[in-house]
């Protein structure tokens, strides 16, 4: 029997569709619904929450825009009309996987990132069940929470921000390993445990925690780990098999096609490709490159056929990492447009 990991994901509240994906369920958004975010507060007016009442017993509840506009609170209409447009969004889909790929076919500014975390997360629970690599379920973290990068003694250490930031506020106590920089230029130290081999069995009832650094230091088992989790990744989401290839650095002078992880490597690489001059200083945030290759070539535009497509992570000057998995849907070079999400 598989260790389980992730619960607070909620994925034991939803169920598996026919096509392999994660199918939408009256528990599941009944569970997203009785977030902090959406209960009322004290001060809410009686019609919001009876709305709330309403959902919770029938979230798939059909929602006039007389009810939303009935609430008293400006910031309360704001708030569930972007709420229950996502829900109907999902709701119009047969699987998460074909919502969240969806999604970017349109303007995603309405759509708050804690939401599309959310979706990711649970395609990600729902592709690495049964997984028993701690190292990538550790990466996978990467998909949907934001990290904090740390380069001190040559190693490339990722933290939670969360955390972290949480940690430098007063509530530390976390292993004994790993210091990583709490707030931009800061030198407070906050302790955490680098996951390694002695640790990894650890992961599972820590999961929900996210409280173990991942090294991410070229060569090391964290960066092979990711390279697994986006080749799973890319499989899932568009059908398409492709070997993912950790790159100390790149050499080839006629590359042709590369996707940024998130918008910092984004923009860094982007200037390399056209030849501009980098900063060292912006050479030096790039994280991770990988090598991705697709197996069947007639998937990817012709000029691309079997070189590979390079992969680039960084972190910005705050050492953030914001890693964007909808770029591995949008921007690598399928001869077809559109993913094929289960």
């Amino acid at each position: 029997m598989s260790r389980d990991f992730w619960l607070a994901s909620g994925h034991h509240l939803a169920e598996r569709h026919a096509t392999g994906g994660v199918a939408v369920t009256d528990a599941l958004l009944a569970a997203w619904l009785a977030r902090p975010e959406l209960v009322p507060p004290e001060e809410a007016c009686d019609a919001e929450r009876a709305l709330h009442a309403a959902l919770l017993a029938d979230p798939r509840r059909p929602v006039a825009e007389a009810e939303i506009a009935a609430l008293a609170d400006a910031d309360a209409r704001e708030n569930w009309a972007v709420w229950l447009a996502f829900r109907d969004h999902l709701l119009a889909h047969p699987t998460l996987e074909a919502a969240y790929a969806a999604l970017f076919a349109r303007d995603l500014s309405a759509t708050p990132p804690m939401f599309l975390a959310q979706l990711v997360q649970l395609i990600l629970r729902n592709v690495l069940d049964g997984c028993e690599d701690a190292f990538m379920l550790r990466a996978a973290e990467l998909f949907f929470r934001p990290q904090r990068a740390s380069t001190e003694g040559g190693n490339l250490l990722l933290a939670d921000e969360e955390v972290v930031e949480s940690a430098a506020k007063g509530g530390g106590g976390f292993g004994v390993l790993g210091a990583l920089l709490a707030e931009a230029g800061a030198r407070a130290a906050i302790e955490l445990d680098v996951l390694n081999d002695a640790n990894a069995a650890q992961y599972w009832e820590r999961s929900d925690r996210h409280d173990f650094v991942l090294d991410l230091t070229f060569g090391r088992e964290g960066q092979a780990a990711l390279a697994r989790v986006i080749a799973l990744w890319v499989a899932h989401m568009t059908g398409a098999e492709v070997t993912v290839e950790p790159l100390q650095t790149i050499h080839d002078e006629a590359w042709l096609w590369y996707v940024g992880l998130d918008a910092e490597a984004s923009a860094i690489v982007g200037r390399l490709w056209h030849g501009e001059a980098v900063e060292p200083e912006a050479l030096g945030r790039i994280a991770a490159l990988f090598a991705l290759r697709f197996a069947d070539t007639r998937l990817v535009l012709p000029q691309v056929g079997a070189r590979p497509v390079y992969l680039a992570l960084a972190f910005d000057v705050a050492r953030r990492v914001r890693m964007k998995p909808q770029n591995l849907l949008e921007n690598l070079p399928f001869a077809a447009r559109g993913a094929r999400a289960a």
